[in-house]
């Protein structure tokens, strides 16, 4: 069998299924291997990153230099690629409800908070212009909340009142956990449970979630990487770095 890290880099890859020639971008080292793997195996057209300046023409290895530069993608120039909807993002989320509004800005009460976390960041022009999924390390009822403190990103309830040009760009495709698989496929977009991961029973995740999670018949086994993705992966992580992002 293999190790959780590599069936969540697998379900994280499975995200950019379908996306053809957009920019996939990852944040930290689950959701880059993601991506790495997507264009590695089944979306070759992937335009992918080496987290600094370029767009990478080879299977690039975490921490290596050795990249074949196809393509210049300086920050300013992010901008000007997710207005139009051409990427993909997976980021992480320190709260995320029901409908996939996300928090990375504070926990408590924004004037007198708890605690102060990143700020919005990017979150609000993620997910206003184009699709954004989630890599959450550990799925815990402190995470997956009723309701969040502060909204960073926007979730489907939200992005319903604000207008055609965001409905259309507005997309979040998936959220992956330590313990499973999520997305927003429900009849009035309220998180589903699509996978649990080896091991991980429908109870024990719903008991480790703040709020009723869709489930839709029998939630099947997020699926095992085959012999070819995990010979990709151990190309793109050779020093197992993976193996410390996965509570």
């Amino acid at each position: 069998m293999s190790s959780l890290a590599d069936v969540v880099v697998c379900a994280a890859a499975d995200a950019f299924r379908g996306d053809g020639e957009i920019f996939a971008s990852g944040m930290g080292t689950i959701p880059m291997l993601g991506a790495r793997t997507a264009r590695a195996t089944f979306e070759p057209d992937l335009l992918v990153s080496d987290g600094e300046a370029f767009f990478i023409g080879n299977d690039l290895p975490l921490g290596s230099d050795d990249k074949i530069v196809e393509g210049w993608i300086p920050f300013r120039s992010v901008f000007d690629t997710l207005w139009g909807g051409r990427r993909h993002v997976m980021m992480g989320a320190s709260q995320m409800d029901r409908f996939g509004n996300s928090n990375i800005a504070v926990i408590g009460p924004f004037a007198n908070p708890k605690a102060q976390l990143l700020g919005v960041r990017g979150g609000p022009g993620n997910t206003i212009n184009h699709a954004t999924s989630f890599f959450i390390p550990k799925h815990s009822t402190k995470v997956f909340v009723e309701s969040v403190d502060m909204v960073s990103g926007l979730g489907y309830d939200r992005a319903s009142r604000l207008g055609e040009v965001v409905r259309r760009h507005h997309r979040l495709p998936r959220i992956i956990t330590n313990m499973a698989v999520m997305d927003f496929e429900s009849a009035d977009h309220s998180m589903r449970l699509r996978s649990v991961h080896p091991g991980i029973s429908v109870a024990d995740v719903q008991s480790a979630t703040g709020f009723e999670l869709v489930i839709d018949g029998d939630v099947r086994e997020t699926p095992q990487p085959t012999a070819e993705e995990i010979e990709v992966i151990e190309l793109l992580d050779p020093r197992g770095l993976r193996h410390r992002e996965v509570a």
